[in-house]
């Protein structure tokens, strides 16, 4: 009895041993007359020294801030008469300091455009019986600018999502996003705000629905047990929903108390309303630029106007456009007729350059890049070849035939999957891709005076007329001269009419007087009288290599020579023809000095008429790349296809460059 009094007095003992320290170490709590701002000391047991615990930006933020300022700024919003949220808390001071302290600039420059669009806010929130308090949501939502953007593709003063702006019809192409419009897209909002109201009945979570979205929210209600309330499903929201009413009570509490936080300054540059009319846009292209230029108005005018155009002009597709412009060019407007300003306003696209035929992928040949159709036309010439065949001769090689059509005997290899050092069997047949040599146009011009694009509509007057006539008068003499320098260019000898032949000469005569610019190039003459000259065959020489060297073909050479082989041999004798060239005069191209005066020339002649002049028939025509029989029987008059074959004794229509052919008996 008396062990088991003992253990149970020694067990109370101890008991009392452990217990005494630790309510020793608990401090009472002081009022010290302030609030420590850094952290928070917290008594733990068996411990000398209070661990601090950090808080949050939001709570250090309403501790920093004096009381006197929280008991104002909670004094004020509790006395705003309004429908829209306006509760106060710690959240909505931090965004109050933020909106009047931290970041006063963001501020003022939603003062500068609240005079701007505010009153188009109360128009279309009293129109559908909204709290005009709402307009401060467009603050929240865009700081009032018509062209934000958000990262998740929200666009406009009301940042609306694609599939939203489709709900409610606004228009969303390549050149127009009504998202930007500040009056279709304000009208949208308050539609989409009665609706989430009509749901909800509760403006605190109208709003939350209007970023978070209607069927998140009702997510929310769920999980916080069905409870209607913002504040009940708070801790279910994203952060940024979180924020999102606390930071319109800011913005709604900023903007009215704006004057009191000394916000306003005579700096700033407040815009206002202007008066503006509309233009209706439909089945034509306009220029905004240009249309900006004619009534002298900034480049940026228009668009300032109607932030939802997205391109510099209206494509020609647009219907029913009602394009905002300012009162002050109304006068300048009347004074034009409408359809002559608005084809001077469409827009000038310059034609397509043609398109380059593509070279197919041939083996062994380096093809050209393929070439797209751009606007301004290629200097280079795109280089094509022909596919000839060719059958092997006795006593040919790779090398005698590769220098036949000038090209390498690899590539000759490459071409007919021949390995290096193949004998070439006679009647064998060769592909060969021979490159066509592009004829070079001239590049001879007549500088006549450059017709000036007109940047600025003129008002129609009497002198501008006669000067319209006059400029039409000039720009014919000009397309006769352009006419006749193209009709030079190539040589066609079709019968004209008496009186075109006529201003055509007198055009000529006329440039053939002034001072010359530069030289026409000359084309390769032809002749009739051919001498025979003696050749005496020397080493490398073969019959291919000297027939190309004097302008003939290997055929006409052994005709000429009565050969019945093409084996040479080291100082044999061949004759060749040689033909004496003829001297062409160079017509120089001359820069008119007085248009009008060759107008007047050209009006005198063409009141006589004279007879058709043909030129002078030649004998012998040299084939030039590209050239076909029906092309040189429609060059020269009075020449036919059949004419041609019979002359020259030919088999097919094939002809190929340097070969001379008969064009009628001397």
């Amino acid at each position: 009895m008396k062990n088991m009094l003992v253990r149970t007095i020694a067990g109370l003992l101890l008991l009392l041993a452990f217990a005494s320290p630790t309510v020793a170490q608990i401090v009472p709590e002081r009022n010290l007359g302030y609030e420590r701002t850094d952290s928070v000391q917290l008594a733990l047991p068996d411990s000398l020294v209070a661990a601090p615990v950090l808080i949050d930006s939001v709570q250090l933020t309403w501790l920093r801030t004096p009381p006197t300022m929280r008991d104002l700024v909670a004094d004020r919003i509790s006395c705003l008469e309004t429908d829209v949220p306006h509760l106060f808390n710690n959240t909505v001071m931090s965004f109050v300091n933020y909106f009047t302290i931290n970041n006063r600039a963001y501020t003022q420059r939603i003062l500068e455009r609240e005079n701007l669009y505010f009153p188009l806010f109360e128009k279309y929130l009293e129109k559908y019986n909204l709290p005009k308090d709402l307009k401060y949501l467009a603050v929240v939502e865009s700081a009032l600018v018509p062209q934000a953007r958000s990262r998740v593709g929200a666009v406009g003063l009301w940042q609306f999502m694609g599939p939203t702006a489709n709900d409610f019809r606004l228009v969303r192409n390549d050149y127009i996003d009504e998202r930007m419009n500040p009056e279709k897209s304000t009208e949208a909002a308050c539609r989409f705000l009665r609706d989430l109201y009509r749901m909800f009945g509760d403006w605190e979570l109208a709003l939350s629905a209007y970023n978070y979205g209607s069927g998140n929210i009702m997510k929310a209600i769920r999980r916080a047990g069905g409870q209607r309330n913002f504040w009940a499903i708070y801790p279910y929201l994203p952060k940024e929903t979180r924020n999102y009413v606390p930071t319109f009570t800011a913005a709604l509490y900023t903007l009215k108390y704006a004057r009191e936080h000394g916000l306003h300054s005579d700096s700033l540059h407040y815009l206002y309303p202007e008066p503006t009319d509309t233009l209706i846009i439909s089945g034509r292209s306009l220029d905004l630029r240009k249309f900006s230029a004619q009534f002298g108005l900034d480049s940026t005018e228009i668009s300032r106007h109607n932030p939802e155009i997205r391109k510099p002009y209206l494509p020609e597709t647009i219907r029913n456009y009602r394009l905002t412009i300012p009162t002050c060019i109304r006068p300048e407007m009347a004074a034009f007729d409408r359809n002559a300003l608005l084809d001077f306003c469409k827009v000038t696209v310059p034609p397509p350059a043609l398109l380059t035929p593509r070279i197919p992928s041939l083996e062994g040949v380096t093809p050209a890049q393929t070439l797209l159709a751009a606007t301004e036309p290629k200097p280079e010439l795109q280089v094509r070849y022909r596919r000839v065949r060719y059958s092997v001769r006795r006593g040919e090689n790779m090398a005698s035939v590769a220098e036949h059509y000038n090209v390498t005997p690899a590539q000759l290899a490459r071409w007919n999957n021949l390995r290096r050092g193949h004998t070439l069997v006679p009647k064998q047949q060769l592909v060969v891709f021979v490159p066509l040599e592009q004829p070079t146009p001239t590049s001879t011009a007549i500088a006549v005076k450059k017709v000036v694009v007109p940047t600025k509509l003129s008002l129609p007057t009497g002198k501008e007329a006669v000067a319209t006539r006059s400029k039409t008068a000039r720009e014919s003499v000009v397309a006769l001269i352009e006419a006749e320098k193209d009709s030079d260019a190539v040589e066609q000898t079709a019968p004209v009419p008496a009186k075109s032949a006529t201003v055509a000469r007198v055009v000529k005569e006329s440039k053939a007087s002034a001072a010359p610019i530069e030289a026409a190039a000359s084309l390769p003459a032809t002749t009739t009288d051919s001498a025979l000259i003696d050749y005496s065959v020397r080493r490398g020489d073969n019959l291919a290599k000297l027939a190309r060297a004097h302008g003939m073909t290997a055929a006409q050479l052994m005709s000429l020579n009565h050969l019945r082989s093409e084996n040479l041999s080291i100082g044999q004798k061949l004759v060749f023809y040689t033909a004496e060239e003829e001297e062409t005069s160079t017509e120089p191209l001359v820069q008119p000095s007085n248009v009008n005066a060759v107008a007047a020339t050209i009006s005198l002649v063409t009141k006589t008429t004279t007879k058709p002049v043909t030129p002078p028939l030649p004998k012998v025509h040299l084939v030039q790349p590209g050239d076909t029989l029906y092309n040189i029987s429609r060059r020269y008059h009075g020449v036919t296809v059949e004419q041609l074959r019979k002359l020259n004794h030919l088999k097919s229509d094939e002809v190929k460059p340097g070969q001379k052919l008969v064009l009628g008996q001397s």
